[in-house]
């Protein structure tokens, strides 16, 4: 029993002697500085401070060259030796300009911006707080360089860099949220999120298929969301907040409550919101197109149109939603880390706005077009495992299963059927990733993805004047989507001023589909889809100085074909219907961009950078035929049949611009800008100008710092879209834009001017407000189906613990 007990104290000491504690503070207030980023290479190693600015760094012992950083503060190199003898006690001081911000949607792996030839922007927490965003689009749009289109209020598809939809890439801690029913048109799935659960938001602009697969064409959006985490002392660390706030363009009520409990191996966090949004109020200088002058309600079993006593809200347009995480971490040592993530939410149902102000006869041409509750399950379970090996010094193992649901409800004006479309989406994921450093200048990436969706679509008719209710025809086959990759890609340190990354990726993606033919006369009841492609990239960092950073990158991307390009059933416009297609093969991208990024001093950063993307083999609507038919009866009328098919090329080029320039006394002025130009093949072999490629667009700010008060004056602008410059597929959708002097619908140019404050009564209390389109402008960012909010005031109460 003695030596037991000796043995126990022995490793017990062992345990406690090579736990090492950094804290890091703020230099000038001397406050604790929590997620400040701590990478070493040699060993590999990676570690965030704490709420109280602690973090354990035992696994750095030995450690030549430790970087620690954090965004807004100088970056800072040390040894472990250094860092012993300064008692692991770190001041880091504030800077205006970074080259190094710590990213992991390059590689899934921590590592600096500076080491990525990729363009890639984080949105930091302090802009997220001062800017208060409403939906994860909105925070999104907080960067200046994601231009969000809105079809709803309960909506928000991104635009990057010429591309959207299901050509884009979404993960959500390192798992893939696009399913097998992503669409070409827009898409409302971001709203998911929570944007007071997400730690970290990044966008990497460009292809992103050698690590993620199908569908990373234009970009990819990474969010990482709130991680547990653990008390470096044998107190428990107990944090969190609680946030409550108001918006008055559609008379928001929002609660959000989180907390995290910590102790040295185990750690929770658990965070809830709730939103509750009414009718959005547009802007009082615009368009008159854009007034809703009358809507439909229901009385007596008719509908009936209703005069809106004020034209500037927009009915029906409200919703709910909420959002629930519990996470769970379990540290036993330095090599294992394992966390659990459960994630829920769920909306009301919600108008499809865009659909509420078409016309037909001269009447609203629904009655009824909801989009019924949109609700995300996601289950994911993380293990990582440090330790040097022959095949790897880091490998992680992520596990997802998700679940989705989303349904269209939709009812002509004055007609008792109404017709509910439910589609479900079960998706299973697993991600294996390794890094090996293979001796000081050469670092490996490599992994395999397996990914498979299930998807259940269900058709429902009822007639709501005698409740009957009868099977209708689905919107998807049913159908299984499985995609299978393996990766690799080599980081080399050719020498201290440049560096090579290279990479492939092999991928096989298979679809098996059983339609219903009940409904509609298709020459098929079943269908397979089975696509292999490679893709690859190699790019350029090359630094000649501490002030300097060029790169240069060449990439490859795919999308492979989906259930929703390949098996849906909708109809598209007034007069066309969309109908499966069997053959079709993925679409592939090629893109070259150029990056320069400089910095004068702590006086001036300056960013530009310049792309071009060829689409080929593009997957895009097309007249069809069915059966030989180019027409059938679909929603009681005859409508051209289209169909999705590999029929076109698209080409898109672009610059990105931003500067910082640090003014005195703690005033800071900050600009970025975006400009696209798309064009894609129409039938006839004539161009059309890109739907997805967004007039240019960009944000100004003034910024004033000083003490616990940030405010900032900042404006948002658009360019116009002229009617000769609209995508054919946009010059019908008359209800949505303005019209011109010659009755052709257009894009108007607008701008907004805003305000923000936020105001720290203490360390655990503050205030933010704020004015929006300060001027009431009514405008509508182009091809969005809402009108954006016209003066709104904002105000919200944080409080911390």
């Amino acid at each position: 029993m003695k030596k037991l007990i000796f043995l126990c104290l022995l490793l017990g000491a062992s345990y406690y002697g090579y736990t090492q504690v950094i804290t890091i503070k703020d230099q000038k207030t001397g406050e604790p500085l929590e997620m400040v980023a701590i990478m070493s290479k040699q060993p590999k190693a990676y570690a965030t401070t704490n709420a109280d600015g602690k973090a354990d760094i035992s696994s750095f012992k030995g450690a030549e060259k430790i970087v620690i950083h954090l965004l807004g503060y100088k970056r800072e190199t040390k040894s472990y030796e250094q860092l012993q003898n300064e008692s692991f006690n770190l001041n880091l001081a504030h800077s205006e300009f970074t080259m190094d911000e710590v990213v992991v949607s390059a590689t899934r792996w921590n590592q600096s911006a500076s080491e990525v030839p990729s363009k890639i922007i984080a949105i930091s927490q302090e802009e997220v707080a001062l800017q208060n965003p409403q939906t994860a689009a909105d925070l999104l749009n907080i960067s200046g360089k994601v231009f969000i289109q809105k079809s709803q209020q309960g909506g928000g598809s991104p635009m990057i860099r010429g591309f959207a939809t299901n050509r884009l890439l979404y993960t959500v801690d390192g798992v893939r949220m696009n399913t097998a029913i992503f669409r070409g048109g827009n898409l409302q799935n971001v709203i998911s999120l929570d944007p007071f659960a997400i730690e970290n938001a990044e966008v990497l602009f460009g292809p992103g298929s050698i690590i993620y697969g199908s569908d990373a064409i234009g970009g990819v959006m990474s969010f990482q969301t709130i991680a547990p985490q653990f008390s470096t002392s044998d107190k428990p660390l107990l944090t969190g907040k609680a946030v409550t706030r108001y918006s008055s363009a559609n008379n928001e009520k929002t609660g959000h409550f989180d907390i995290n409990v910590g102790w040295k191996k185990w750690a929770s966090v658990t965070s809830i919101s709730s939103n509750n949004y009414g009718d959005l109020r547009m802007g009082s200088h615009g368009p008159d197109e854009y007034l809703r002058p009358f809507y439909v309600q229901r009385q007596d079993s008719m509908d009936v149109v209703i005069t809106n006593d004020d034209p500037q809200l927009q009915v029906p347009s409200g919703y709910t939603q909420i959002n629930m995480m519990q996470k769970l971490r379990y540290k036993p040592n330095d090599k294992w880390d394992f966390e659990y993530g459960l994630h829920y939410s769920e909306t009301s149902d919600y108008a499809r706005y865009d659909r509420h102000i078409r016309y037909r006869n001269g009447l609203p041409r629904y009655g009824e077009w909801s989009y019924g509750p949109q609700k995300w399950l996601m289950s994911n379970l993380s293990i990582s495992y440090a330790g040097t090996s022959a095949l790897f010094d880091q490998a992680t193992l992520r596990l997802a299963q998700q679940s989705f649901e989303e349904s269209r409800i939709s009812r002509n004006f004055n007609d008792p059927l109404r017709e509910t479309r439910i589609e479900e989406v079960e998706a299973y994921s697993t991600n294996l990733d390794f890094i090996k450093s293979i001796g000081s200048k050469t670092r490996l990436f490599y992994g395999i993805e397996l990914v498979e969706n299930e998807v259940t679509s269900t058709g429902i008719n009822e007639d709501i004047s005698t409740g009957t209710r009868t099977p209708g025809p689905s919107r998807y086959p049913q159908a299984t989507w499985a995609s299978y990759g393996v990766y690799a890609s080599s980081q080399f340190d050719l020498s201290d001023e440049l560096l090579l990354q290279a990479g492939l990726r092999y991928n096989q993606v298979k679809i098996d589909a059983s339609f219903d033919t009940d409904f509609y006369p298709f020459p098929f009841s079943e269908a397979e889809l089975d696509n292999g492609a490679l893709t690859g990239s190699i790019g350029t960092v090359y630094r000649p100085s501490n002030t300097v950073v060029i790169s240069l990158n060449a990439a490859t991307a795919f999308r492979s074909p989906n259930v929703d390009d390949m098996g849906k059933v909708f109809d598209s416009e007034p007069g066309s219907v969309v109908v499966p297609n069997p053959d079709l093969d993925p679409e592939y991208a090629y893109n070259l961009d150029l990056g320069i990024a400089k910095t004068f001093d702590d006086l001036l950063k300056i960013d530009v950078s310049a792309y071009y993307t060829s689409l080929q083999n593009a997957l895009t609507r097309r007249d069809y035929t069915l059966g030989g038919e180019d027409s059938i009866m679909y929603d009681g009328s005859l409508s051209q049949v289209q169909a999705i098919q590999n029929a076109a090329t698209a080409h898109v080029y672009g610059i990105q611009a931003g500067f910082k320039l640090n003014l005195p006394d703690g005033f800071e002025l900050s600009s970025d800008f975006s400009y696209q130009k798309g064009t894609e093949e129409l039938d006839n072999g004539e161009e059309s100008p890109s739907r997805h490629a967004a007039p240019w667009f960009g944000v100004t700010r003034l910024t004033y710092q000083y003490d616990k008060l940030n405010m900032q004056l900042y404006t948002n602008y658009s360019g116009k879209r002229e009617f000769d410059d609209m995508p054919e597929e946009e010059k019908g959708k008359t209800e949505i834009y303005a019209i011109d002097d010659d009755g052709n619908p257009y894009s108007p140019g607008w701008y907004t001017l805003n305000f923000k404050a936020n105001y720290a009564f203490t360390d655990h209390l503050s205030i933010s407000a704020g004015l929006e389109n300060i001027t009431d402008q009514r405008y509508r960012p182009y091809s969005s189906g809402i009108v954006a909010p016209g003066r709104n005031f904002i105000l919200s109460l944080r409080a911390n613990f």
